[in-house]
């Protein structure tokens, strides 16, 4: 059915954590055209269908309330019954918040599934954050979406640079920026009030994140005038895009905390909203922060490496250690460098996703859309696209293979008991017993 007849916009998005459906559902709100050839769509008559990819870090009722985004329908599945669902429905957006490899599976799917069928939705993908690793491999995954969105002027060039570069077509890529930024202007706070965004990979080992808690403690007893917050991702037994193996909340509780330290969790854009420093490794929520103007300061204290994804903040003026914010350092940020990382802190932030929202326009307006035609096939990766497929239970050519799901109806209750039996067993696996194997294995 043609775009064109219908007076709503239906759109999917599939994500596979709490993280990817933040980025996913914002980023879908605003890239949808407000004005299209059909003088009946609105910006208000939209209809959201979310989708949440099972696995590890399949989010929980609590973080997806979090996020603040409410969906006409949400549904768990695997791949395959994405697809299923995907052959049923009819939708005019369909935007993939998934892991890389995930993306590719699901394109080569979407493929097998379209195949010869010009009506079909504009399939968008991204990244959610900073792009500072892996960036051929998570690129090249995402290839064969309709549009690969990048967050900053930065990203737009270097991923436009890899496409080109291994001869893909590199026209998918639109510049937008961060789909969650906004909230309010810095305002000072009474009491001054100190934030540290945790990370639930970042640093991984013992050592380092016994360190930072202990220096954000020191800092708040020497400082009894402020508060000093320590702002978590997920509460015990909640998962998130990355294993988190040793939660600062286990950390902390063999500690005496000081009467003006606390541990806080909810909205990260609530938390900013009484923040007078926000101090972190390198999470995205140091973007946010520069985006509203509030002093930022990403740690150097474990050094400045690829593996803490700070060197990305190299140049930004706001690396800084403990001992200097402990010393009343205020940090600069540089507005060059701000400028290029889609934060947008000049003003400009409305107009970020006017290109993206043009495209798709387009696009719904056209006649069909051509095939979906990812970078990686057969022919190209013989030796790797295979298996990113199998992962996923789907053949080379992107059909089911032989004994995947295909449930079109929400599983019994028995079998929704199992499935959350097996996923805690899979989770308790990971989190628990391979972080001793692998301590084991360095003796």
């Amino acid at each position: 059915m043609p775009a064109s007849t219908r007076k709503s916009l239906r759109v999917a998005v599939l994500a596979d954590s709490d993280t990817r459906w933040k980025w996913g559902s914002l980023t879908a709100n605003r890239i949808l055209p407000t004005e299209t050839s059909n003088a009946d769509i609105r910006e208000s008559d939209i209809r959201l269908d979310g989708y949440l990819l099972r696995g590890r870090a399949t989010p929980t009722a609590r973080q997806l309330e979090e996020v603040g985004v409410r969906a006409d329908s949400l549904r768990e599945v695997t791949a395959v019954e994405f697809l299923r669902a995907m052959e049923r429905e009819r939708y005019d957006v369909l935007v993939l918040a998934l892991v890389g490899g995930a993306v590719q599976a699901v394109l080569h799917g979407l493929a097998h599934l379209w195949d010869g069928r010009a009506e079909r939705p504009v399939v968008v993908t991204g990244y959610v954050g900073v792009v500072y690793e892996k960036l051929a491999d998570g690129l090249l995954l995402r290839h064969g979406a309709d549009l690969v969105l990048a967050n900053s002027r930065q990203d737009a060039d270097r991923f436009r640079d890899v496409y080109e570069g291994v001869g893909a077509d590199a026209s998918s890529v639109t510049e937008v920026a961060l789909p969650f930024l906004g909230g309010a202007a810095y305002r000072k706070n009474d009491p001054y009030t100190v934030v540290f965004a945790a990370q639930p990979s970042v640093p991984e080992s013992r050592k380092d994140r016994t360190y930072l808690l202990d220096r954000l403690i020191a800092h708040a007893r020497l400082h009894p005038d402020r508060e000093v917050l320590l702002k978590l991702r997920s509460k015990p037994g909640e998962h998130t895009t990355h294993i988190e193996e040793l939660p600062y909340q286990k950390l902390a509780q063999k500690t005496d905390l000081p009467a003006n330290f606390r541990l806080v969790y909810g909205h990260m854009g609530e938390v900013l909203d009484r923040t007078d420093l926000l101090v972190t490794i390198s999470s995205t929520a140091a973007l946010e922060s520069l985006h509203r103007r509030i002093p930022t300061v990403v740690l150097s204290d474990l050094g400045v490496r690829e593996s803490l994804g700070n060197h990305h903040f190299v140049g930004s003026g706001c690396l800084a250690s403990w001992d200097q914010l402990d010393a009343g350092h205020q940090p600069a940020p540089d507005p060059a460098w701000v400028s290029r990382q889609g934060v947008a802190a000049d003003g400009s932030y409305e107009t970020a996703f006017d290109e993206a929202r043009t495209r798709i326009a387009e696009l719904l307006a056209g006649p069909g859309l051509p095939p979906l035609t990812p970078y990686y096939t057969p022919v190209t990766a013989p030796g790797y696209l295979p298996g990113i497929l199998a992962r996923h239970h789907l053949a080379p050519d992107g059909s089911p293979l032989p004994g995947a799901p295909t449930a079109d109806k929400e599983p019994s209750p028995v079998r929704q008991i199992v499935r959350r039996a097996a996923r805690g067993a899979y989770r308790h696996g990971v989190q628990r017993v391979a972080p001793v194997i692998r301590r084991m294995g360095e003796l």
